[in-house]
């Protein structure tokens, strides 16, 4: 008998094909079936609450609590008793304060015998921008202000070298620095407000000291009228090592 099966055709060809179909089929069927749920049906009662829309309240009743009235005012005397002065009583006279027209020329004659006089304001006016700067003396000869300028520099500096003596207390504790002193020439060339900032006081005091000792001068005019002139200037301290 001859065999009806072809001998080239292969029946497993696709069988692991089908069988993973198969197996998602039943997969997916099983998932199903264990997420499938059923809910239970309730049965809700519908309740309605009757509001009356007129509410009557019984008010208790209040007594009201009567005050009496406020007495009546005393009524006045109908008799008045009139009582005579014992003591005597002095009157005080009370001058006229009328001003008459001999009133008004006896004040303007006492107002013309006193003698009024106009008091000066000090005026401070800048070393730089001063027309006439204070003179130093020796500096006498110079014309111009800018001569008097350099003049006034140079014999303020020689002063300084000149009587520059270092702090005993200062030189043996190795202090050293620079002093800025700032002073006000016055109206009369005196040297005032001497103000001293340096790194010790006792370099202060020593430049503070210098600075007051310089010799009056010719006061600075501005517009031919004495004034006073503040001027600065550093004073060093350095210490010499051998």
């Amino acid at each position: 008998m001859r065999p009806k099966k072809n001998p080239k055709a292969d029946l497993n060809k696709d069988s692991g094909l089908f069988f993973v179909i198969g197996l998602t089929i039943v997969l997916f069927l099983t998932w199903r079936a264990l997420e499938y749920k059923t809910y239970e049906t309730d049965n809700y009662v519908a309740e309605a609450m009757n509001v009356v829309d007129d509410i009557k309240e019984n008010v208790p009743q209040t007594e009201q609590i009567k005050t009496p009235p406020p007495p009546p005012p005393p009524s006045a005397p109908e008799i008045i008793e009139v009582v005579d002065d014992t003591e005597e009583i002095e009157e005080t006279i009370i001058e006229s304060t009328e001003i008459n027209q001999e009133t008004v020329i006896d004040a303007v004659m006492e107002v013309d015998d006193v003698a009024v006089g106009e008091e000066e304001e000090d005026i401070t006016v800048p070393f730089a921008v001063i027309e006439n700067v204070p003179i130093f003396p020796g500096c006498e000869d110079m014309t111009t202000n800018a001569e008097r300028k350099a003049c006034f520099q140079k014999k303020v500096q020689e002063h300084v070298i000149k009587n520059f003596k270092y702090p005993a207390t200062a030189a043996e504790l190795g202090i050293q620095g620079r002093v800025f002193v700032q002073f006000v020439i016055d109206t009369k060339g005196y040297i005032t407000s001497v103000r001293t900032r340096g790194p010790d006081s006792n370099l202060e005091k020593e430049a503070g000291r210098i600075i007051a000792s310089l010799p009056q001068m010719t006061p600075g005019m501005q517009r031919g009228r004495a004034v006073k002139v503040p001027y600065s200037i550093p004073v060093s301290f350095k210490l010499r090592t051998n």
